[in-house]
């Protein structure tokens, strides 16, 4: 597939955001957000109810904030709220059309689907004919990966099989996940080059043994002691764990990417503000400043 090199927009994921939206609502967070100096957010674990929907259209007059894209499920899980393409499609596309959000992003299969072959084709179809219905209101669907999508059907990882059985649907890649599951960011980013609006931009890290690690093996405690010892994998702020982010930017506007949002799913004792301006001044000092 043909690409053209893109200036992406740098911005935030938005899930990282979920309690101050609770605690201060959208518009707050969004103005803290852009007092950083992002410029762009992802929405996702952020109810859209009518409220919220009218602070995040107010931020993007009053903060000049891009609602870049927003988060569906194609049906509503048991036992959670939130809009599904299923049951809320009309409302789906009023709420993209009125904070001119183009893309939308499916952040994981259902449970279910992981299961075998047969029920990952079935999830990749039934997303393929929303990406065809939403094209027809200049929406584009997107699919973003975990590590899962690595696991091998027959030879072929997830991903491939999805990507393979729903052609009108693109990709948003999450890097760290790419490198969870085994494989390169660069050249995943390369392999979707074309059909890879958004890219996640979150590092990977190996931390340190708590020193209470090192308590629970004096004790004798193995199984407590191992459980710490596999924990050392953790998420980090871009620039402070082990991913070569210069040629990964590259990479992702090389292969076409639109916006690349800045991730982190644990903080480990920091709080989220400290996190985006410590991934914030990384990604400036590595010459990126243009991009927010």
């Amino acid at each position: 597939m043909e690409t053209t090199a893109t200036t992406a927009t740098i911005g935030v994921q938005a899930m990282m955001l979920k309690d101050s939206f609770s605690e201060i609502g959208a518009f707050e967070t969004l103005r803290k957000v852009s007092a950083i100096g992002y410029n762009a957010v992802e929405i996702s674990q952020i109810p859209m109810t009518p409220e919220n929907v009218a602070e995040l259209d107010r931020s993007r007059t009053e903060l000049g904030m891009d609602i870049a894209a927003l988060s569906v499920a194609m049906e509503t899980p048991k036992g959670r709220p939130g809009d599904s393409l299923a049951e809320h499609f009309d409302k789906i596309v009023d709420d993209a059309k009125r904070l001119d959000s183009r893309l939308l992003r499916i952040g994981m299969l259902p449970f279910p689907a992981m299961k075998s072959l047969g029920a990952v084709i079935d999830f990749a179809k039934q997303a393929n004919e929303y990406a065809e219905r939403l094209a027809e209101h200049g929406i584009g669907l997107y699919y973003h990966n975990h590590h899962i999508e690595f696991a091998k059907f027959d030879g072929k990882y997830m991903l491939d099989i999805i990507a393979e059985n729903s052609p009108a649907m693109g990709m948003e890649i999450d890097v760290h996940w790419v490198q969870r599951g085994g494989l390169d960011p660069v050249r995943t980013l390369q392999k979707y080059a074309g059909r890879t609006a958004m890219v996640h931009l979150k590092d990977y890290r190996i931390g340190e043994l708590p020193e209470s690690a090192f308590g629970l093996l004096d004790s004798g405690d193995i199984m407590g002691f191992m459980t710490e010892f596999k924990n050392v994998v953790q998420f980090a702020e871009v620039g402070e764990g082990n991913l070569d982010f210069p040629s990964i930017i590259d990479a992702a506007q090389a292969a076409g990417a639109e916006y690349l949002l800045v991730e982190q799913d644990e903080l480990y004792g920091r709080t989220v503000w400290e996190a985006l301006q410590t991934s914030y001044d990384n990604l400036v000092a590595m010459g990126h400043a243009q991009l927010f």
